[in-house]
């Protein structure tokens, strides 16, 4: 099942062997992670900025992960790291440069 998500902010997550990588996100899958957090998938998430804007940035990126992942149900017990392929990843670091992070 795809998703429809609309991406508002940024986070920060904390891998459980402490590695850190930056994710566009919403509340609502904000939420997903710190849930993660709480069942130990994860060690830490927080939201480095909100209310970003809508680019063309941001809006490539969302097309990218509305085709390829599903927000997953609240009763997870995996936390999934959205793999990107190179040029997916060069529209993160856009986003994370326009907003001054990184």
């Amino acid at each position: 099942m795809k998703s429809h998500e609309t991406f508002t902010l940024i986070e920060e997550i904390t891998r459980l062997d402490g590695s850190k990588y930056m994710e566009i996100s919403n509340m609502v899958q904000n939420g997903r992670a710190e849930l993660a957090v709480e069942r130990g998938l994860i060690k830490q998430v927080r939201i480095l900025q909100l209310n970003i804007a809508h680019t063309p940035h941001v809006q490539a990126y969302e097309d990218y992960v509305n085709e390829h992942y599903a927000m997953p149900e609240e009763d997870f017990t995996t936390f999934d790291e959205w793999k990107k392929p190179e040029d997916v990843q060069q529209e993160v670091n856009a986003i994370l440069r326009e907003n001054h992070i990184g």
